[in-house]
């Protein structure tokens, strides 16, 4: 049995996870458990000692989480109860009463540190980085290890954590860039659809041969689904074979979409359902109307009448 009122995140609290976690409902009331990576994660909710994880799964810049991905495809029993968008934004921080003009070097993770490098590069020519393994991490080591580093790349919130100086706020080189995350469970059920839903699923293709992708592709094309993120992964006990993560857009129950996974597992050797959830934009999914149910439904009862 799951601990039904712990949840494990990406911690130390403050980092964007725990952002997330603030926009679930599913959270609230709960035991949120920091931890260092999100295997951790995974494997607290696979071993019960977690109801749910939150984990990033992709980023507006720097694309899919591939550890989350990674972790996702290996560990079984998982599903996805839902999404959750949150504003990049970031801060450079200092200890009191430090200059800009005295940073030689800057503690941030790497992927935060990727998206304000512009910013670092124009402001802090010819700085250093030192990685942090979370943007509330960064800060941690910018406080413990003065001898080290000089400032840190932190969340804009960051004072409200530690008693150190914000000297520039919202350094991120893109103002529109998001992180999605992903509740994840055990739970087997899937939720009734909300006409805004997504499905994820994890594709490996058959043996390599020439059209393979396109193949696995064509399940969804010929039945009108819009894929919102496909990226690919490599298979390491099967160099040279990947399998593929998609997101479509649709549910379980639309008549299409299950189509099209009775199509994918035909083709594939291993297709793992990650679950069907309601996005986090509030926009219906667009459909085709030539895939609706009702255009399902229609054609199975004329094929049925051919026998009458």
């Amino acid at each position: 049995m799951s601990d039904a009122e712990t949840i494990s995140y990406l911690g130390p609290a403050g980092t964007f996870t725990e952002m997330a976690l603030r926009l679930a409902p599913e959270a609230a009331g709960k035991t949120w458990k920091p931890v260092s990576n999100v295997l951790e994660a995974l494997m607290d909710v696979q071993t019960g000692t977690s109801v749910a994880a939150m984990i990033a799964v992709e980023n507006s810049i720097e694309g899919g989480v591939t550890a989350s991905q990674d972790a996702l495809a290996t560990i079984d029993g998982l599903r996805i109860a839902g999404e959750y968008v949150v504003p990049v934004r970031f801060a450079l921080a200092v200890r009191q009463g430090t200059k800009l003009e005295e940073v030689r070097n800057v503690a941030a993770h790497p992927v935060a540190y990727g998206q304000c490098r512009r910013w670092l590069h124009r402001v802090l020519p010819g700085h250093g980085h030192v990685a942090a393994a979370s943007n509330i991490a960064s800060a941690e080591i910018m406080l413990d290890r003065p001898d080290l580093v000089d400032a840190a790349i932190t969340p804009v919130n960051i004072e409200e954590r530690f008693d150190l100086e914000v000297l520039a706020q919202d350094i991120q080189d893109n103002d529109s860039a998001r992180t999605r995350f992903a509740l994840v469970t055990t739970r087997t059920d899937v939720p009734p659809r909300t006409g805004r839903d997504k499905t994820s699923v994890i594709v490996e293709l058959p043996e390599e041969r020439p059209g393979g992708l396109m193949t696995m592709l064509e399940q969804f094309a010929t039945r009108g689904i819009n894929l919102s993120m496909i990226t690919s992964r490599p298979i390491p006990e099967q160099p040279g074979r990947y399998r593929f993560v998609v997101d479509l857009d649709g549910h379980l129950h639309d008549a299409r979409v299950e189509d099209a996974l009775l199509g994918l597992r035909r083709y594939s050797p291993s297709v793992k359902f990650l679950g069907s959830y309601p996005r986090a934009s509030a926009s219906p999914v667009a459909e085709d109307p030539a895939a609706s149910d009702e255009n399902y439904a229609a054609a199975r009862s004329w094929l049925d009448s051919l026998e009458r």
